[in-house]
């Protein structure tokens, strides 16, 4: 009988099969099992190295023999993943499925903290493994670009801004908030308290977080009081010749006008603290008056106070004196007209003098007159405050002497002047 390819079988065995012993037939099955056993477990690996791929059957169980089965190069810093778990490359895996290998490369990345700018080499997988490895522990507040959980990529820049802790004061309210922001402005709007429409901030929104940790917060609101106005008329004069001199005549009746008076008030922290009057708007412009001041002469009849017909009466301030009393520390009877001074001759201010001189004017209680001579109004102006216009000085005899004085009115009669003197106009 001839041997088999791959077994080895005893000379004794030459004989008939069924002249085998039971015994030797399990000892047999039993090699052939033991064999099998101490075999490897061959399992599938995928191996990712960046965007390469690669799948072997390996009976490796150590990484780095199955990154060296499979060409995979490591070079120093490099780390990988088994499952998505940090592995050490040496150590083997007890796990006897299938596996996935990712290769994590060493990159060069920039790390950006108020300390500073420093390069570093890193295999870390995410940008929160980065920090970790260099000593920071990133709080909710800090600031962190990119994201804590963003991958890692060659010439990655990481920014890292620690929160800082900040008093907020508003009025009575005092708040304490956590801000990794870059001005005051973003730092309120991260904590839920941001300046809105007017509100205004020590330091300004667009200034840096505070040294001291101190920013003061005004909350600023403004209302509008509406308030209506009425607008006076003015009054429009008109010589008129149809109109008798003295006299007045509205040809127009005024009308007052209407106005918006818009008030803009200010509050801060809830306390009023300015009003702005703004332009008005006029709703209704008022209709100016329209007053007719008569110029044409024309003589009043004789009646009530005035027996005598009258082209103009005027309100005048009355004093009086005579001769021997006239104020000069003797008697003087000479006039401006050159008429005896006395009882029925009158004087005015020299100013206005040479207008009226010679006219025939009629005061109640005192009697008919003749404007014959000149006084000292500027005296009465500042002793009595009256215009020198206004004033009229009544002539008496020494030995009879009636002392008339006070406020009277001066009737001018006829005939009347051709022209009208201005300071009666």
């Amino acid at each position: 009988m001839k041997k088999r390819a791959g077994w080895n079988i005893p000379a004794r065995m030459n004989a008939a099969p069924n002249d085998m012993s039971m015994k030797n037939i399990l000892s047999f099955t039993l090699a052939v099992f033991v064999l099998a056993g101490c075999q490897p477990f061959t399992r599938s690996v995928t191996i990712l190295d960046g965007e390469r791929q690669v799948v072997i059957n390996t009976r490796e169980d150590a990484p780095f023999a199955i990154l060296e089965q499979a060409g995979v190069d490591m070079q120093p810093g490099d780390r990988i993943l088994v499952n998505g778990m940090p592995h050490g490359l040496s150590d083997a895996v007890a796990f006897d499925g299938d596996l996935q290998i990712q290769v994590l490369r060493s990159v060069a990345i920039r790390l950006v903290t108020p300390s500073g700018e420093q390069k570093i080499q890193t295999s870390a997988p995410t940008v929160n493994d980065v920090l970790r490895e260099n000593g920071i522990s990133a709080d909710t507040y800090d600031e962190v670009i990119p994201p804590l959980t963003a991958p890692i990529a060659d010439a990655m820049t990481i920014t890292f801004t620690p929160a800082q802790t900040l008093t907020v004061i508003s009025g009575d309210a005092t708040f304490t908030i956590h801000a990794a922001a870059r001005t005051v402005g973003e730092a309120l709007a991260e904590a839920g308290i941001p300046l809105m429409g007017l509100d205004t901030s020590f330091p300004s929104e667009n200034e840096a977080l505070p040294a001291d940790g101190q920013i003061h917060v005004t909350r600023v609101r403004e209302s509008i009081l509406v308030e209506f106005e009425s607008l006076p008329f003015s009054i429009e004069e008109r010589e008129s010749a149809d109109v008798a001199f003295g006299q007045r005549e509205i040809l127009q009746s005024g009308m007052n006008g209407t106005a918006i008076v818009r008030t803009r008030i200010r509050y801060e922290n809830g306390v009023e603290v300015k009003r702005t009057e703004e332009e008005k708007s006029v709703m209704k412009e008022p209709v100016p008056q329209i007053v007719a001041n008569g110029s044409k002469i024309a003589l009043s009849p004789a009646g009530g106070d005035a027996p005598y017909p009258y082209w103009y009466a005027e309100q005048m301030y009355a004093t009086w004196y005579s001769p021997c009393n006239s104020g000069t520390g003797s008697c003087s009877y000479g006039t401006a007209s050159g008429a005896r001074a006395g009882y029925g001759i009158v004087a005015v201010d020299y100013s206005i003098y040479p207008y009226l001189a010679g006219m025939r004017v009629y005061i109640p209680g005192y009697g008919v007159a003749t404007i014959g001579d000149t006084g000292g109004g500027p005296i009465i102006e500042t002793a009595f405050g009256v215009a020198r216009t206004q004033w009229i000085d009544l002539g008496y005899d020494d030995n009879n002497i009636g002392g008339l004085t006070g406020w009277v009115t001066v009737y001018f009669l006829e005939p009347a002047p051709a022209e009208i003197p201005y300071f009666f106009q």
